[in-house]
């Protein structure tokens, strides 16, 4: 027993000063100069590549989400706005597309990239406010955030702005710092930036301003040029976007009103509840696995028998932090109130419909505001502690993935909004025109939700036409549909079933209507069946 027992104790000692060793690099290399930088970029790196396989297999019953279906189309030809929205989730579509395929799985690498650099660039504004020790804690809260992960799953406006608000609070308070024209000038691009994303940014902007006009410092700051050069920047930036809004004749607001006016208040009183309780339970998970990581900090075993208050009490000091600035603590502090507080008070004032997704944008800087507070004390296990558990459950999320998505599917068998086939489709569209004409189906109309997938998924890739809507995108006219015809799908339980007739009849009274029925097999498992209106306009000879 003797010979047997020797090695492996020395082999259980050689393990453990291995980990203690690893568990030494990793602290060290958070907070040291010339290696913290490298280290979130691996960290960010790592995240996209696990959750992009982690998606891959939780959405392998499911066709792409409308959003990313429509962020593609979009891409396929650069404009200065399409219809519902500034243009660069577009723009950066399509230069993604350029590089990768129009399949489900590059879409997903496309969402994990985003918020992958949306990590990193939240690293950098945290160095602003708190230490390195403090930034790193904080980029790990953000990768635990479900909007970092599985609730980023479609690449849309909502999630870029994970990307270019971040980036507009690290250009403020840089510009806050330094107080030049030059930061006024980087200030003034990230705000245009962010505006080109999605107009829903001007909270953040508005919150900024606020802050600025808030903050003990404002006078500082407002007497030096770096505000003015910021206004007169993005002004300037911004002028093809409005020239093209005058052109559509501000067709986004026509949009906006539309969609999300209400009357009803009670329904507009359940929403805003219903946004509020939906971020703040997304918000409670990275915030209660880092209270976890500071708690399981040794000797939490000796502290959890003596006294087990000491395990959270220990976080919490008096006095002085030299790791945190506690001038732009205060700017991160007053941003973060606005926008949490802000758009739902203005829901409840305007009768506004307010979607969840809204809040994907908004609540980024939580993490930073909570470990900037200077009586919290990090310990340095604490930054071991909450990358474990990030990876852990990454991977034993990745590992179970299969297993959620056929119970996901077992629960949900009949939701044909889900789980539709519409990939295939759009692939047996594309073979009737072909058959037809022998020439490219270049048009598609009907209703957003119905046809953005078959732009994606048919291999000749038409354009868009939403002919009961103010709000086309500009990538097609109701003129190309007589010179290059179209096909028109319908869902023929939608209740704008017969305006959409109407059009048709209207625009191509000899189109030829036929029903088509479609369904997916995964795994040997049927998903819903689906019946779809189908109307096919010729070519102009």
């Amino acid at each position: 027993m003797s010979t047997t027992s020797i090695p492996s104790g020395r082999a259980r000692a050689k393990t453990w000063v291995s980990f203690n060793r690893f568990r030494a690099w990793l602290v060290a290399s958070a907070v040291r100069p010339e290696a913290r930088l490298w280290l979130v970029i691996q960290l960010a790196i790592l995240h996209a590549v696990l959750w992009t396989f982690i998606l891959i297999n939780l959405k392998a019953a499911q066709d792409v989400h409308m959003d990313v279906a429509e962020a593609w189309g979009w891409g396929q030809k650069f404009l200065w706005g399409y219809g519902k929205h500034p243009p660069l989730s577009g723009w950066v579509a399509g230069l993604w597309f350029k590089v990768f395929p129009a399949t489900d799985w590059a879409t997903y690498a496309l969402a994990m990239t985003t918020v992958g650099i949306g990590m990193v660039i939240c690293w950098l504004l945290s160095l602003r406010v708190v230490d390195a020790r403090r930034a790193f804690l904080v980029v790990v809260m953000v990768a635990l955030y479900p909007i970092f992960n599985f609730k980023g799953f479609k690449y849309n406006p909502d999630l870029l702005q994970l990307v270019t608000l971040p980036l507009l609070v690290f250009a403020y308070l840089n510009a806050f710092e330094k107080r030049s024209w030059q930061s006024g000038i980087w200030l003034g691009l990230a705000g245009a930036l962010a505006l080109m994303t999605k107009y829903w940014v001007l909270t953040m902007i508005g919150a900024i301003g606020l802050a600025a006009l808030i903050h003990p410092e404002r006078l500082r700051f407002l007497l030096s040029p770096a505000p003015w050069v910021a206004i007169a920047t993005m002004v300037v930036a911004m002028i093809p976007h409005i020239v093209w809004l005058a052109e559509v004749h501000f067709v986004p607001l026509t949009y906006a009103g539309d969609t999300y006016s209400l009357e009803d208040s009670r329904l507009v009183h359940q929403l805003v509840a219903g946004y509020a309780l939906h971020n703040v339970a997304l918000l409670a998970l990275p915030v209660a696995l880092a209270a976890l990581a500071m708690a399981w900090v040794p000797p939490w075993r000796k502290l959890l028998l003596r006294t087990p208050s000491r395990i959270v009490t220990r976080a919490w000091a008096r006095g002085a932090n030299p790791g945190v600035n506690v001038s732009q603590a205060l700017n991160v502090w007053i941003i973060q109130i606005i926008v949490a507080v802000g758009p739902p008070l203005g829901a409840l004032v305007f009768s506004i419909y307010m979607k969840t997704d809204w809040g994907i944008s908004l609540f980024f800087l939580v993490p930073l505001a909570l470990v900037a507070i200077p009586a919290l004390r990090v310990q340095s296990a604490t930054l071991f502690n909450i990358v474990a558990i990030w990876l852990v459950l990454s991977v034993a999320t990745l590992a179970a993935s299969p297993w959620i998505a056929a119970r996901e599917m077992a629960a949900n068998a009949g939701n044909a909004a889900i789980y539709g086939a519409r990939s295939e489709l759009a692939r047996e569209l594309t073979q009737a025109w072909h058959t037809r004409f022998g020439s490219r189906w270049a048009v598609v109309a009907g209703t957003m939700e119905q046809i953005q997938p078959l732009v994606f998924y048919s291999p000749d890739h038409p354009s868009a036409l939403l002919p009961l809507e103010a709000w086309d995108s500009g990538l097609t006219s109701r003129d190309d549909v007589k010179t290059y015809g179209f096909i028109g799908v319908f869902d023929p339980t939608d209740g704008r079933l017969p305006a959409f007739e109407k059009w048709v009849s209207e625009t191509a009274p000899n189109a030829e209507r036929i029903v088509m029925t479609t369904r997916r097999f995964t795994h040997g498992k049927a998903g819903p069946s689906m019946s779809w209106n189908i109307y096919i306009a010729p070519p102009a000879k």
